[in-house]
């Protein structure tokens, strides 16, 4: 037992949390990293150029920024960020302009799914190879989705919620993606609309964390568990957050950054499944930050 808890300890001790850009009030460069054993933030190299409402990926040992905003147009360009080199480099450019999009990898691809061209919400997707360098359009969902939320449970690809630019509304519905088949399909719809929200995956279940619906921010929270097909409720964050990172580490859902409605949020708290209770980490980003993209990596020795 004592073997599995420094084992345990030791997986924590190699794990940062990075933060990449966002809107701090408009698009910004910076990178910081939060270290889960020294509990504390520090800066790393700056993008290359501004940018927010990026997807966000970790793959093969690096960190992909994809599309998003640079505070004047949407933009098809995507960064990679190497941890050991902390050095950022320019790969193939997407097929199309992207801001608000979700990424997530699937099957050793990285997918970029929806978003806001500048004029329209779109329901395209694309992949990138990256052992090719290219990207390729794959089947569009069934809905356009801006501002939507994306995440991998048992080799399905999920959408979760968004806005739908041709109704006005923000979405309760969710698709997901079978990649073998190349088909799109509904899947039970959340309890509330949600745009914006942050999606994240712990214990092959499927967090919809905050949004909102119109003007009101959301501090609610609900799971999706795929053998059931079924959403429900857990407890409610700390505090309302739109636009906010998620990621899993060692068991917890951490929710980092966003905004209230009003104001940039800097904090960072996290949800632990066998309380149901959500934690404020007591340290903050050196920044508010929302709309930034945000992943786990292995520390590098």
């Amino acid at each position: 037992m004592q073997w599995r808890f420094v084992q345990a300890l030791a997986f924590l001790s190699f794990q940062l949390m990075v933060v990449v850009g966002g809107q701090a009030p408009k698009a910004i460069r910076s990178v910081e990293c939060y270290d889960f054993k020294e509990e504390r933030w520090h800066q790393v190299a700056e993008l290359p150029s501004r940018r927010c409402r990026a997807g966000m990926v970790y793959m093969a040992g690096l960190v992909f920024a994809v599309g998003g905003f640079n505070g004047s147009l949407r933009v098809r360009t995507v960064d990679s960020y190497d941890p050991v080199k902390d050095q950022w480099t320019s790969v193939a450019n997407m097929r199309d302009r992207r801001s608000t999009l979700g990424a997530a990898v699937l099957n050793g691809l990285l997918y970029a799914v929806g978003g806001f061209d500048g004029s329209t919400g779109l329901s395209s997707v694309e992949a990138y190879n990256i052992k090719s360098n290219e990207w390729f359009h794959v089947a569009p969902m069934n809905t356009r989705r801006s501002s939507v939320g994306v995440g991998v449970v048992g080799g399905l690809l999920y959408a979760v919620g968004g806005y739908d630019g041709a109704s006005r509304q923000c979405l309760s519905t969710v698709e997901c993606y079978n990649a073998t088949t190349n088909e799109w399909t509904y899947i039970a719809e959340m309890s509330t609309r949600r745009s914006g929200a942050g999606v994240g995956v712990l214990n092959n279940l499927l967090y919809a964390v905050g949004g909102h619906d119109g003007p009101l921010v959301r501090k609610s929270v609900e799971v999706y568990d795929p053998s059931t097909n079924t959403w429900r409720q857990v407890a409610d964050m700390n505090m309302c957050r739109r636009n906010a990172g998620v990621c899993a580490v060692n068991g917890l859902l951490y929710v980092v950054g966003g905004d209230d409605g009003s104001c940039n949020l800097a904090s960072v708290e996290y949800y632990n499944p066998t309380t149901d209770k959500w934690t404020v980490v007591s340290s903050c980003m050196s920044t508010g930050r929302s709309y930034a993209g945000v992943t786990v990596i292995d520390k590098p020795l």
